[in-house]
């Protein structure tokens, strides 16, 4: 799995009664680069998604990963599951 935060266009693509569902935008892109990197059971996050979870989640840096489409290598790091000391029911 590959998460990203940022903004995307959402909406209905296509016409009539043949349409489906889909976001555009570079943060789709990048997670869906993620997603392609990621083993499988494995979750990639970049840094900024990391950053916002990092308070109730267990993570560890996997480090830059250079992904098509993307002129800078990505921060990436791996979530391994919930921190159970620092999440309350």
């Amino acid at each position: 799995m590959g998460i990203a935060q940022g903004y995307a266009t959402l909406g209905q693509v296509g016409y009539g009664d043949r349409f489906d569902y889909a976001s555009v935008g570079s943060v789709a892109n990048l997670a869906a680069r993620l997603c392609a990197e990621a083993a499988p059971w494995q979750i990639l996050v970049t840094q900024r998604v990391n950053a916002a979870a990092e308070e109730v989640v267990v993570s560890r840096l996997v480090g830059e990963l250079t992904l098509r489409g993307f002129s800078r290598p990505i921060r990436t790091f791996e979530v391994s599951g919930l921190d159970s000391a620092k999440v309350s029911s």
